[in-house]
């Protein structure tokens, strides 16, 4: 039995800004890695927050009516006196986030606090080269870097001489991604049907969904659109057409782990594969992520993550958001592995019947 492990970097912040970050994930890093002294958060600071909160939600949100009934609530709790005496600031920024969450139930909506200032520029545009990644400082340095090497790919192993395992964590940006994809794919090209196991993938960015799809197919394949609020521009995605690893294709089998700890990118693909009926999913319902998220200052220690773009897949016109991907075996967690492997053994071998019969 052949086996490789392969670690490669990635980042949780900047997959917020980029795409689709993964919130629950998100959050101890901002409280970890947020150095300095406590802080009361003083009435001032409250009003900045909350006034600066109802402004971006309401130019950005990717719902405008969701925005304003979000808004009206945060000024009603505000007059009631709701927030007055909170001086904590994670506190303020737990209480907030519900609120926002019971109106619009967005998984990746939130607000978090930093004790050390968070610069003008931090939350700005996710970089887009390697160049650019090595450069930024900032926010990036102090959140991103310390869990770069938890977002990866986690293991890449033959079960058995014919079935291949590919288990992912998340889906950094495709300019880290791209060479670690092909070595995966070259170590399992020579498999009859692969098992991708997504139970624990935290997300990422939707750019290297489409990167991995693109092994699977023959040709060029149209993904998942994503509708922009801010602009008004609905982008397409479509697969890559030279890939620097050797390409599984669109007949062999493939099988995908999930359950509620896969979340966003790893939503996107796994809703992308089973839609395109090119993999079988196996598990339970997903986490229920679909909207891609930006961050935006608050003030000098508040941050808010909205969803201001949406993924509509042009298959089914809708996407995961709130459902998440329903699979189409039901499996426990622990189970859903040696399940998959003696369904993906049994379709081999009828599939071997069928050619040893001339079919």
């Amino acid at each position: 039995m052949k086996k490789k492990w392969i670690v490669m970097p990635a980042l949780l912040l900047l997959t917020a800004v980029a795409a689709a970050a993964t919130m629950p994930m998100w959050r101890p890093l901002w409280e970890e890695h947020g150095p300095g002294p406590k802080l009361v958060v003083d009435s001032a600071m409250r009003k900045e927050a909350i006034d600066a909160l109802v402004a971006k939600l309401n130019d950005h949100y990717v719902f405008p009516d969701k925005a304003r009934q979000i808004g009206a609530l945060l000024r009603q709790r505000e007059r009631e006196g709701k927030y007055d005496g909170i001086g904590d600031g994670k506190q303020l920024a737990i209480r907030l986030t519900n609120d926002l969450r019971g109106i619009a139930r967005d998984q990746h909506m939130m607000v978090a606090f930093s004790r050390s200032a968070i610069g003008r520029d931090d939350p700005g545009q996710p970089p887009t080269s390697k160049a650019e990644w090595n450069g930024r400082a900032g926010l990036l340095q102090r959140l991103v870097v310390p869990v770069m090497a938890g977002r990866r790919v986690e293991k890449v192993d033959h079960l058995r001489p014919n079935i291949g395992y590919l288990k992912l964590s998340g889906f950094p940006p495709a300019f880290l991604m791209t060479e670690k994809f092909a070595a995966a794919m070259n170590e399992l090209a020579d498999t009859e049907g692969l098992i991708v196991d997504l139970r624990d993938n935290g997300g990422g960015a939707p750019e290297s969904v489409a990167l991995l799809v693109s092994y699977f197919v023959d040709g060029r394949t149209r993904l998942n659109d994503i509708w922009d609020r801010d602009t008004g521009i609905t982008t397409q995605q479509w697969t890559e057409d030279k890939l620097d690893g050797k390409r599984y294709g669109g007949k062999k089998p493939v099988l995908i782990l999930a359950g509620p700890g896969t979340k966003s990118a790893g939503e996107d693909f796994t809703y992308t594969m089973q839609a395109m009926k090119r993999a079988t999913v196996i598990g339970q319902p997903t986490w229920g992520g679909a909207h891609p998220t930006r961050p935006h200052r608050l003030g000098a220690h508040f941050l808010a993550l909205i969803p201001g773009r949406r993924s509509i897949n042009p298959i089914t016109g809708t996407n995961w958001e709130g459902s998440g991907v329903i699979p189409d075996i039901a499996a426990k967690p622990d189970d859903a592995l040696a399940l998959a492997r003696e369904l993906m053994q049994r379709r081999l071998d009828a599939s071997a019947s069928l050619a040893a019969a001339g079919h």
